[in-house]
């Protein structure tokens, strides 16, 4: 299916800052977006995720991913890790296709309990991030070590470095896979539901950790999420994604009755309590497409 009236907004020219994001981008990262997908479509079959997708995320720009189950969202972060091929389209990253393996590309999963008798210690499971890929530990040279504390120190995990991870906290489990992500130092930072199952508490802490990165390191934040409250203020754009149709644009262009009910086809109503977003109505005999931003 072709996009719904794609907005302007849904690219950045090399010589706008949208809101929010660092100015301090060297010259030949400012020439890139940190990604780009021209014409993108996913279909599996005879279905159609998403099609005639045209999006440039600039260097240090939070995009919040948006959409019901099934509409797309991890299957983009895919595309973006080089673990699943468009159906039409291209896709680049900093000029480069998307390749797996890259470490140039970060990548924070959704919030899963460890097995508590794991003696995994929480330096090994941030040293993952940059040798994950390969068969055992990687090598412990003078110099891994030295960045695997530096991605601990990031995100203030110094005090699990030497701790069984399946004995930390859900959250404090959350802390280092950010950490994880962080340590090849990527230019893209992927977040598939990294707040699901957290605490309020936590999910301030592991969102503040992700936008002081992309506005210290200018790193291109792609945030899959259901709720975007807990991020609301740190949000430049949203892309929403529903039944392979999609809109691109602020929150304050998005998140709006009138864009909701044209994507889903029925009545929605987006409602606004203080400086939080109440969305309703789409088709809520389905829970997959009750989104709630509570």
């Amino acid at each position: 299916m072709s996009p719904i009236d794609v907005t302007t907004t849904n690219a950045v020219a090399p010589a706008e800052v949208p809101t929010g994001i660092s100015v301090g981008v060297s010259p030949d990262r400012a020439r890139l977006p940190a990604v780009r997908l021209r014409a993108a479509g996913l279909a599996y079959g005879n279905r159609t995720l998403w099609d005639g997708l045209d999006l440039d995320v600039a260097p240090g720009e939070f995009l919040a991913v948006l959409g019901p189950n099934g509409s797309g969202k991890t299957s983009l972060l895919r595309v973006l890790l080089g673990l699943q091929p468009l159906t039409g389209g291209t896709v680049k990253l900093a000029g480069r296709p998307a390749r797996r393996g890259s470490r140039t590309v970060g990548y924070i999963p959704q919030q899963r309990a460890l097995d508590p008798t794991l003696t995994l210690r929480g330096r090994d499971l941030v040293g993952f991030g940059l040798d994950g890929h390969r068969w055992g530990f990687g090598r412990p040279s003078r110099q891994r070590r030295a960045r695997v504390l530096e991605a601990l120190q990031e995100v203030s995990a110094m005090g699990y470095a030497d701790a069984p991870v399946g004995r930390l906290s859900g959250g404090e489990q959350q802390r280092l896979r950010v950490a994880q992500a962080l340590v090849g130092d990527p230019d893209v930072l992927l977040c598939d539901e990294p707040l699901l199952s957290l605490d309020l508490g936590h999910q301030r802490v592991v969102s503040e950790l992700i936008d002081a990165r992309r506005r210290d390191a200018d790193t291109a934040v792609l945030f899959v999420t259901h709720e975007i409250n807990p991020v609301l203020p740190m949000v430049d754009r949203v892309l929403y994604l529903v039944d392979g149709r999609h809109r691109i644009g602020t929150p304050d262009e998005v998140m709006t009755s009138a864009v909701l009910s044209e994507l889903y086809g029925t009545e929605v109503d987006v409602l606004r309590v203080r400086d939080r977003l109440l969305v309703v109505g789409a088709d809520e005999g389905n829970p997959a497409h009750h989104w709630e931003g509570s």
